[in-house]
């Protein structure tokens, strides 16, 4: 008997909606084709559209049943135009980060064949790296929970940096075991800490733990860089990069300059993984003027689809769900190669369901390869 793995699905806001049911269409194709255990999805209403109905972001008993499942895969949530009280936009997702201690933020930055690369140099077809953002901790710590950060009268604002031991610790271990998972498929080898430590004391802890924990991997290559320099190198050469592990705010900030390397945010995908569960998102918006148009690039989800089924792989064992994975993956790859994939937001001619439909038949045309 087969046991169906629970996927909480949020799919939010916006595009959030297309591209979540183009990443579930693609997952399970590539599922059926592995031979593996199918999913089942667990929706959970959640997002500005919910807030302006009900007057709560996620409905009653949506986190506590997105952490009973195996995964949880949200699309985008936010509405420039629907604030709290207090002006900051709607995001039940920020509190299932810290309730469920999502604390490795993975964001995947490669070039695709026929796809934009806004560099000019021809090395920039070699970019395959990873920026790896703490996303419970940083400055995104006052954020998560309201009430952490504070205004005093109408002159002065504070939020709450915060880095701990035990998640940094947790953090870089996850560094470097990601940076020796991708040596074995070919890749540097190599971990980076991005921080300020010649200016915040915070930083500079941050990296002494980073030293400490470096040792236990000698086989890893690492160093360090500040983020302004990591900034400049991710211009001048971004293909010297692997692993880049920092703080939550710098990687918000990196990870956006590295999707748009590569084309944009629609290549933009997410993991945020913690101890015992992991979430799988685009790292887009929600662009709710293109909302149900098929005009949304639903690679970045899908993409991120990719990896809750290399994730799923790990948590359950499944060898299939770890042949899906790479069936998305190289479905992708395969398509761009082809010029069979021509997303609209790099001014192709192909919408949502035309990319997923590429994508399905890349995955297709694998499986029945002798």
């Amino acid at each position: 008997m087969t046991r169906k793995r629970k996927i909480a699905l949020i799919k939010g806001d916006g595009i959030g909606v297309d591209v979540a049911d183009a990443t579930i269409e693609v997952v399970d194709a590539a599922i059926s084709a592995a031979g593996g255990d199918p999913l089942s999805y667990s929706e959970i209403a959640a997002g500005a559209g919910y807030y302006l109905t009900s007057g709560r972001d996620i409905e009653p008993d949506g986190e506590e049943r997105a952490g009973d499942a195996d995964a949880i895969f949200l699309g985008a949530i936010g509405l420039p135009s629907v604030r709290r009280p207090d002006g900051t936009e709607i995001a039940p997702h920020l509190r299932l980060r810290d309730r469920y201690g999502l604390y490795a933020g993975v964001r995947p930055v490669k070039a695709y064949q026929n796809a934009p690369q806004r560099l000019a140099d021809p090395r920039a077809s070699a970019i395959d790296l990873v920026i790896l953002r703490e996303s419970t901790e940083g400055l995104f710590y006052s954020a998560a929970v309201h009430g952490r950060g504070e205004v005093i009268g109408d002159s002065e604002a504070r939020d709450i940096l915060r880095i701990t031991r035990p998640t940094t610790e947790k953090l870089h271990n996850f560094a470097f075991k990601l940076a020796k998972r991708r040596k074995e498929r070919g890749g540097k080898g190599k971990v980076t800490c991005v921080d300020k430590a010649n200016v915040f004391n915070s930083m500079a802890f941050f990296r002494k733990i980073f030293d400490e924990i470096a040792p236990n991997y000698p086989d890893i290559a690492h160093d360090h860089a500040y983020v302004d320099a990591q900034a400049l190198n991710m211009i001048r050469q971004p293909w010297e990069c692997d692993v880049l592990v920092m703080e939550n705010m710098f990687g918000d900030i990196l990870s956006d300059l590295g999707g748009g390397l590569v084309g944009g945010m629609g290549m933009a995908a997410c993991a945020e993984i913690g101890d015992s569960h992991g979430l799988f998102q685009p790292a887009h918006g929600t662009a709710p003027d293109i909302m149900g148009q098929d005009k949304a690039n639903p690679l970045a989800a899908i993409l991120s689809g990719a990896l809750m089924l290399d994730y799923l792989a790990e948590t359950t064992g499944s060898e299939a769900y770890a042949v899906a994975s790479r069936m998305v993956d190289d479905g992708v790859e395969s398509g761009f190669a082809e010029n069979r994939i021509r997303p609209m937001e790099f001014g192709g001619d192909m919408g949502t369901m035309a990319v997923t439909r590429e994508v399905l038949a890349q995955i297709d045309s694998a499986s029945s390869r002798p």
